[in-house]
């Protein structure tokens, strides 16, 4: 398998995208599958009718908060609570769809930008009108999408507040929240120290809320349906429905609407087709969990359940490793990735990316020396949340699960 070039490419094709056969459809809708869903269909299902919260929308985090909307950009916060801290702030205020998707293993913030553009722009005017915006953007990085975006919006027409388009390179720092006021602030998309954080000073110095789009799509559909109708797929944690992008060594590799609560293996055997013969393990978050053995077909889609096995939800793409796929390989072509994407602003980023990479590189050739797997396990510990940003998270997470990972690692 293929993992990336060390550069951040622009993807030009998506896969094929389909709903979990149990459910009813919040995302995927029928019809949305292979094109773009126009003004009129949007309408006809009830987008842009928040008539429910019109008399008080700011009440609508209670909403949210019964509901138990967690945020699908990657660290799953509460919804409400992001709501509730950019509503708290002297006014006025900002509110973002980021859509900037700069992590290669997922497709489905680009499927939803290019699909259903207008449910993303009804769950940002919501959450203006819910926090007191005077001001929204949508964020992002790939042509198509701000393309599908501006088209919507201008089939849309005049809303207050009128949504912008702000767009970026891609890469995968340029998606974390600091990065994103900075550069619609006229600056590089490179994350900043905090605090203060962005709910407290962002755009403009205004409170911003940042929410990646699908959350916001998530709460339009909330708006309409309800808590309880949200609540009514998923668990107690983690409730509703999420995208996954189901990837690598599978029958149909695709972008799909799933109940959060299955398990790792029963979404491959259900929507992606199954997995091949001889799957040893998996890549979870999309890059950013790092390595999981083949017991992980088993762990429930939980952000909690995969938190407490060690691993972890993030952007919910997941990558079966198959037959062919050396995991020290891998994880060495990953490892060369974050190396590369850091911001290098940080010298315990570019030091601790570059130190893991080469690491990872003498072992994969065969020339690991005494004490790398030590230092790999290590790092995992101590480098976590060092840094200006998350991303040094990552890279330590493909370290320390490499080595927990076990066979081709330890054995050097």
């Amino acid at each position: 398998m293929t993992i990336a070039p060390p550069h951040h490419p622009v993807r030009t094709a998506l896969p094929r995208a389909a709903a979990h056969p149990a459910i009813t459809p919040r995302l995927v809708v029928p019809g949305s599958e292979d094109a773009a869903l126009d003004l009129a269909a949007e309408r006809a299902l009830g987008t842009y009718d928040n008539s429910a919260h019109a008399a008080d929308p700011a009440a609508f985090p209670d909403v949210l908060e019964a509901a138990g909307l967690r945020g699908r950009g990657g660290a799953g916060f509460p919804a409400h609570i992001k709501w509730r801290g950019v509503a708290a702030g002297a006014g006025p205020r900002v509110v973002v769809a980021n859509g900037e998707e700069g992590e290669p293993a997922s497709y489905k913030d680009r499927w939803l930008l290019t699909h259903r553009p207008h449910l993303v722009l009804d769950g940002l005017l919501l959450a203006a009108r819910g926090v007191g915006a005077d001001r929204a953007i949508v964020y992002l990085s790939h042509p198509e999408t701000a393309d599908a975006v501006r088209t919507a919006i201008a089939e849309l027409g005049p809303t207050v507040p009128a949504p912008e388009v702000h767009t970026v390179a891609p890469t995968y720092v340029a998606g974390e929240e600091s990065a994103v006021c900075r550069s619609i602030n006229g600056g590089p998309a490179l994350p900043t120290a905090k605090p203060p954080r962005p709910y407290e000073s962002g755009v403009d110095g205004r409170p911003t809320l940042i929410s990646n789009v699908e959350t916001l799509a998530h709460a339009a559909w909330i708006s309409r349906h309800g808590a309880a109708a949200y609540r009514a797929e998923g668990t107690a944690v983690s409730a509703g429905t999420t995208l996954v992008t189901l990837g690598g060594a599978c029958a149909r590799p695709g972008v799909y609407e799933v109940p959060l609560g299955r398990t790792v293996g029963e979404l491959f055997a259900e929507v992606a087709g199954g997995l091949d013969a001889g799957v040893h393990g998996f890549l979870m978050g999309g890059w950013f969990a790092g390595l999981a053995g083949a017991e992980h077909t088993a762990t429930v889609l939980c952000h909690d359940e995969l938190r407490a096995a060690g691993s972890g939800l993030g952007c919910g793409a997941i990558t079966a490793l198959g037959a062919d796929d050396d995991p020290l390989r891998v994880a060495a072509d990953i490892a060369a990735w974050y190396a590369d994407e850091s911001a290098a602003q940080c010298g315990v980023c570019l030091n601790g990316t570059k130190a893991i990479r080469d690491t990872f590189a003498r072992l994969a050739a065969g020339d690991g020396a005494d004490g790398d797997v030590a230092k790999l396990a290590r790092w995992g510990q101590t480098l976590p949340g060092r840094g200006a940003c998350s991303f040094l998270d990552g890279a330590a997470a493909l370290a320390r699960t490499a080595v927990a990972y076990g066979g081709p690692v330890t054995t050097v």
